[in-house]
């Protein structure tokens, strides 16, 4: 069995579906309202769990009912918990998410998620080391990002940089990253202006380029590659970067080819899309060889 460790955000999912997005200054009404658990961290380890890794979580929740809920959570879908601690007096993090045009639009409050810090991490410096790929995003502090990375490089352990929320990132953090997944907005924060085949070209077989529905786009060492995704109906797309992700880092630490891993998780998260919440629809191992 692979053992994936994920360091990153937890949070509790408000989410509003409606027909349309209201203008500034507008109310609509909308259809429904859901309290899911999410976090693009606790999304990724629960899809990886759910795929049949060993996985297990490094964050932080509040002291409250949101945090009890967050862990609960993991602990049910199989995740271990042993790393992640209630920050006292702050809130559990959450994610205020409208579902409308057969896409989503998100803001995110971090609260405990900003107490994942350089020194919560070498508490667990040891579950780092022995993972089989280390999965981390950015809902937390910049410069736990940067720790994790540059340790997982020394360690020599796999490490996948899931760069979003989008910012701005250094040249030292991108090569640090064994594989990079930003989507086309993350992609042209973390490289302005530069031409995007020639910095593809740069990252062979590590740059991966997410584009939807389009698929996903990289370069194998020889030619630009454009892997397609697969054609469903959408319920609801939240989760889907963090369903590939997961799904991904999974086939990549059981041996398959970028091609191969590339494939499997644009399965996976086309499956995942067709139901709601960010982890209601992520699929089990069963699913995806049916």
């Amino acid at each position: 069995m692979v053992n994936i460790t994920v360091v990153g955000s937890s949070s509790i999912d408000l989410v509003v579906t409606a027909a349309t997005r209201p203008k500034a200054g507008e109310t609509i009404i909308g259809n429904d309202f859901q309290t899911v658990p999410g976090g693009k961290g606790a999304n990724q380890a629960v899809a990886a769990a759910r795929l049949g890794a060993n996985v297990s979580m490094i964050g932080r929740v509040g002291k409250d009912t949101f945090g009890e809920k967050i862990v609960s959570n993991l602990q049910d879908k199989g995740v271990s918990v042993d790393y992640v601690e209630p920050v006292t007096d702050v809130a559990s993090g959450t994610a205020h998410i409208t579902l409308a045009e057969e896409d989503n639009s998100i803001i995110v409050v971090k609260g405990a998620n900003d107490y994942v810090t350089p020194d919560y991490i070498k508490k667990s410096i040891d579950k780092l080391k022995q993972a089989d790929i280390v999965l981390i995003q950015q809902e937390i502090p910049e410069e736990t990002v940067e720790f994790v990375l540059e340790s997982c490089h020394s360690f020599e352990v796999p490490v996948l940089l899931n760069p979003a929320p989008a910012r701005e990132v250094s040249k030292k953090v991108i090569d640090n990253a064994t594989y990079l997944t930003p989507n086309e907005h993350e992609f042209a924060i973390m490289f302005g202006d530069d031409n995007r085949s020639e910095v593809l070209q740069r990252y062979p077989n590590r740059l991966l380029i997410t584009e939807g529905k389009n698929g996903v786009r990289y370069f194998d060492g020889d030619k630009e590659v454009v892997i397609p995704s697969f054609e469903v109906t959408p319920v609801d797309t939240t989760g889907a970067g963090d369903t590939f992700n997961a799904s991904f880092a999974l086939a990549i630490a059981e041996g398959k080819s970028i091609a191969d891993a590339i494939r499997f998780a644009n399965k996976a998260a086309s499956i995942s899309i067709t139901k709601f919440g960010a982890q209601g629809g992520m699929p089990t191992r069963e699913e995806m060889e049916r």
